[in-house]
């Protein structure tokens, strides 16, 4: 790393090209994703190890359930090993592990199996690893207004309440700090409906790669260009 001190502390992933790495290959899409999965625990790994604070994965997305029926079964599948082999281990690891979107229409036995490992996980203080699943940054914004519009009603809030930090306050991710990073593999220049309110003022990252061959090497050079950047938030630099 060039500066230890200017690690990103929220790297958010839109795991892009598994089924295109497959075909690659000649193999089928479901290929791409089983080492898909290899790449997010080496990715998590790698960034407990490199001092970052979070890391959210767009695990499945509000649209991909218009995917063949074969392949939303299998990556509920792997959603379901992930849970049964997985979270012990970022339990020892004094890992947190949390998901971001709407229950239904998971599974029911894989809600149970989420809210479980939540709840397992919840006292750890270490890396905080965030899935997005049943996800969409719109549907996300509605919720919050929704929620927002029935405590006005009901006088928990005022209208005239209403700012960033409060509205903030209603989403899923409400208590997690905004990525600093997203990267998106496969080099595909678009959020995809991706943490629209979050990503504002995030830098974005557009590697070649397709993400069954996206490892910790270069997410380390990924970092090093996050550093090489200046942050200005809408304001002026230093110069």
């Amino acid at each position: 790393m060039q500066d230890s001190l200017k690690i990103p502390k929220h790297i958010a992933f839109i795991m892009d090209g598994n089924g295109r790495w497959a075909k690659q290959r000649g193999l089928n899409r479901t290929a791409g994703h089983r080492e898909g999965v290899k790449r997010v625990k080496e990715i998590i790994r790698g960034s407990g190890q490199l001092g970052i604070e979070v890391v959210t994965f767009f695990a499945f997305s509000t649209e991909n359930w218009s995917r063949p029926k074969n392949e939303v079964t299998i990556l509920m599948r792997y959603l379901d090993n992930f849970l049964g082999k997985e979270i012990n281990e970022l339990h020892k690891n004094n890992m947190r592990f949390m998901v971001i979107g709407r229950g239904d229409p998971v599974p029911k036995y894989l809600q149970a199996k989420i809210k479980k490992a939540q709840e397992k996980t919840i006292g750890n203080t270490g890396l905080k690893v965030v899935l997005a699943i049943n996800y969409g940054g719109r549907q996300e914004i509605m919720d919050a207004a929704r929620q927002f519009a029935k405590d006005v009603s009901a006088g928990k809030v005022g209208i005239d309440d209403l700012e960033e930090k409060l509205f903030s306050s209603y989403f899923y991710t409400a208590g997690i700090p905004d990525p600093d990073l997203l990267i998106r593999t496969s080099e595909e220049m678009r959020i995809s409906n991706f943490l629209l309110w979050q990503l504002s003022y995030s830098e974005f990252y557009f590697p070649k790669k397709y993400w069954p061959d996206f490892g910790i090497n270069d997410l380390k050079e990924a970092i090093k260009e996050y550093q090489k950047r200046e942050r200005r938030f809408g304001g002026l630099n230093a110069s």
